[in-house]
């Protein structure tokens, strides 16, 4: 079988017959050769390494159904030399799971979380072709178009959105040449749909969620036309009823967007773009100044149209940063900036969560940066930038003034203003006006109402 599909390949790549191979194979190893992959000098590329493979298989949708596909197949990789991967949609491995011996083969072939096995890459392969023919499908020996796979049987199935149908990833067996491989094919496929159908009852159990979170709340907040919408458009709540049609489009963002029969609204993201909030306005949504007041305050000023708020100390430090920075900071340049050298990004990202609560799609992400117009007091010609917020030790801010304005040591230095228990405003009554897109800042953690759903620890 293996040399009669050397020869196979041969004679196609060469534009002989496809005689003797299957359509979807011979099909594959055109595409391969179109990419320029070379059967005989191609390894998979590992583009993600370290914190990245970490950081992406934690954000990635199938974390949350990782676990079970693990658990469901762990008898068809214990003792038999086989192995269970799990990867996204563009063929980065995200999960290896199987016998020391096959993973230590494995790895030197690069089958490992971070590589990269679609069909430009390294040709076909269970896990490439499976994403580009988005059906299951078993590539076996020399079907392989790389000449070091042929010692590999590889049989996967693509995992869709139960909701959109988009590709989320793929699951795929993979062992030697010569293990029984005869209900391999069924046993993926039937495990992608019952990763399917996992996804499908989390969505539903989330979006139960956010209903029961936010609907009352939000109808007394705002007192006008909101809605909870999904990122594919699907309306998840509405109020008043009816406002809205069941559908929208789809949103891709946060900001100022316009309805199909012309009404104008704001989207604000509900956690990880998966989720929005959507307020419908009065009018055209214009682009409004954010106004920044910090120069003898302890605690900076926002104004936004005709909304006023007053931050917290901690916040006050942290927007007055990001508007000094309008390229934006990560979280850990953000940590250093407002707690110094000891700063964590995580105590960062929780202020930010609470901040966005206020700015809503105002606060920009990777990096954190404020979006739209920006004025700000310490900023404008002839200030006295030293005057900005006096009572804050953060670093960066008093790299700002130009200097400290108090002896960090001192212990009769007063009381800092940001203090995160003791200034933090018991619920939105700090807007002194009731219309506008942002009186809401008592809602909850919004950055983390969709973190149940595709966020799971790795």
């Amino acid at each position: 079988m293996g040399k009669e599909q050397d020869t196979a390949r041969d004679r196609i790549l060469g534009g002989g017959t496809s005689a003797g191979v299957s359509p979807a194979i011979h099909a594959s190893w055109l595409r391969a050769r179109s990419s320029g992959v070379r059967p005989d000098a191609t390894l998979p590329p590992v583009p993600l390494v370290d914190e990245a493979i970490v950081r992406h298989r934690r954000e990635h949708p199938l974390a949350a159904v990782w676990p079970t596909l693990r658990e469901s197949l762990r008898w068809a990789t214990a003792d038999t030399g086989q192995l269970l991967i799990v990867g996204d949609a563009e063929g980065h491995l995200l999960w290896c799971q199987g016998d020391r011996d096959p993973l230590r083969h494995a790895e030197r072939v690069n089958m490992t979380p971070g590589s990269l096995w679609s069909e430009k890459a390294v040709g076909t392969t269970g896990v490439g072709t499976a994403i580009a023919l988005r059906r299951p499908i078993q590539v076996i020996g020399a079907e392989h178009y790389v000449s070091w796979a042929r010692s590999f049987a590889c049989t996967a199935a693509p995992i869709h959105d139960p909701v959109t149908g988009d590709l989320l990833g793929v699951i795929d067996l993979t062992s030697a040449v010569g293990v029984d491989a005869a209900l391999r094919l069924s046993l993926v496929t039937t495990t992608a749909k019952l990763a399917e159908t996992q996804l499908h009852a989390e969505r539903l159990q989330q979006q139960a969620r956010l209903r029961e979170k936010y609907a009352d709340r939000l109808t007394r907040r705002l007192g006008a036309q909101g809605a909870i919408i999904a990122a594919d458009g699907s309306v998840l709540h509405a109020g008043p009823d009816r406002w809205l049609p069941n559908r929208v489009a789809g949103l891709t963002g946060e900001g100022p967007v316009v309805l199909p029969d012309g009404r104008h609204a704001v989207a604000e993201s509900l956690g990880a773009g998966r989720y929005f909030l959507l307020i419908a306005q009065d009018g055209e949504c214009g682009a409004t100044t954010l106004r920044f007041e910090g120069l003898g305050r302890a605690r900076a000023v926002v104004r936004v149209g005709n909304l006023t708020h007053e931050l917290r100390g901690r916040h006050s430090e942290i927007l007055a940063l990001l508007i000094a920075d309008p390229v934006g900071m990560s979280a850990e340049e953000l940590a250093r900036e407002v707690y110094g050298s000891a700063g964590r990004a995580g105590s960062v990202r929780a202020e930010m969560s609470r901040l966005r609560q206020v700015l809503g799609h105002r606060l920009g992400s990777d990096p954190y940066r404020v979006t739209g117009e920006t004025w700000a007091d310490f900023l404008q010609p002839g200030a006295c930038p030293r005057a900005l917020l006096p009572k804050s030790k953060a670093p960066g801010v008093a790299a700002l003034r130009g200097g400290p304005l108090h002896d960090p040591d001192d212990p009769h230095d007063p009381d800092d203003a940001t203090d995160d228990g003791a200034d933090a405003p018991a619920d939105a009554a700090g807007w002194t006006a009731a219309d506008g897109p942002l009186g809401w800042a008592d809602l909850d953690d919004l950055d983390g109402a969709a973190h149940d759903f595709g966020r799971h620890p790795a």
